[in-house]
């Protein structure tokens, strides 16, 4: 990307998929309108697309009006794609067919949330780098075993963006603004937000551990870490407690004061929520989906799965769109 020249506004799109993130939306479109008002002049104009040119809606059922649809021959700088729940079944060919006409006429093309899977099925991932929500990290690697997938709130490779979503659009937009109008414009809009710190794209997407389980034991920490690392050949509890240096009876006071648990407990509670992750967010088979879980078998994972659920696996199998 080149460094923007003075003269008529940037024009960004952005192409709305059903169910999406209005946080996201949210978060890439306001930093634009912040740097207008701050700038004191037009920057930037943005154009709201969907597939049809009908309303689209949000994932929290609000509807969005768009300007056009895909169906627009409007020029664009950027186009963000921005998706949401369920945009990993969205193979729509006249969402694929816009994206690549605009890749091919150099639009810089964006994809916020799960979108980059619209963007995948294009082919447009191939050979770059790019990220997409930690929730989602998981399922997409499986479908897409060959892309080079980060864990990192953005990836800006050549003429293809990708952002994890969620506030990280505040970052990524922050960044195109820094690029294009200088890092005192950026800065302002951030503190526009309130958003204290404008964040690298290297920095992680989730919070760290200790915070997302309520315990700063560093020994249990580790215990904790190193079985989320190893989900599909789960490890025995001796094997954990020699890596993190503990007994196997200091591991098992550990999980009871402070989670209430006991490791096999803990971690079985880790494989299950993995699965069903992988059930509603990918085409895999049970069967694959019980090997990536750690399973051996189809039937003892259905059995696992039922007793900690109370349904099958089939109930979480998201239908196709």
């Amino acid at each position: 990307m080149k460094m923007r020249a003075t003269g008529d506004p940037e024009q960004f799109g952005f192409l709305l998929l059903p169910s999406f993130s209005m946080m996201a939306f949210a978060s890439a479109v306001e930093p634009l309108r912040a740097a207008n008002t701050i700038a004191g002049r037009k920057l930037y104009e943005w154009t709201m697309i969907s597939m049809d040119g009908q309303a689209v809606p949000a994932s929290n059922s609000i509807d969005i009006m768009p300007n056009t649809s895909v169906a627009t021959e409007k020029h664009f700088d950027y186009l963000f794609v921005v998706g949401g729940t369920g945009a990993e079944k969205i193979r729509d060919p006249r969402a694929l067919n816009f994206v690549r006409k605009l890749t091919r006429v150099g639009t810089v093309i964006g994809a916020v949330s799960t979108a980059p899977y619209l963007l995948a099925y294009a082919g447009l991932l191939d050979n770059r780098r790019c990220t997409i929500h930690w929730e989602y990290l998981d399922s997409f690697r499986e479908d897409f075993p060959h892309l080079d997938i980060t864990e990192e709130l953005f990836e800006i490779d050549g003429q293809i963006i990708t952002c994890s979503g969620g506030t990280a659009s505040i970052d990524l937009l922050l960044h195109l603004i820094s690029h294009s109008h200088g890092h005192d414009l950026a800065t302002h809009v951030s503190e526009w937000f309130l958003h204290k710190q404008i964040r690298e794209q290297s920095e992680h997407q989730r919070m760290a551990l200790r915070f997302r389980v309520g315990v700063s034991h560093p020994k249990l920490l580790s215990a904790i870490q190193f079985m989320e690392e190893n989900l599909e050949t789960p490890l025995e509890r001796e094997e954990i407690a020699e890596v993190v240096g503990l007994s196997t009876r200091q591991l098992e006071r550990l999980f009871r004061k402070y989670l209430n648990s006991t490791p096999r407990k803990y971690y079985f509670g880790l494989r299950m929520q993995r699965a069903r992750i992988l059930l509603r967010q990918t085409s895999m088979s049970v069967l694959d989906v019980a090997l990536a879980s750690g399973f051996v078998s189809a039937s003892h994972f259905a059995k696992c799965y039922r007793e900690f659920f109370g349904h099958s696996p089939r109930r979480d199998r998201a239908p196709e769109a």
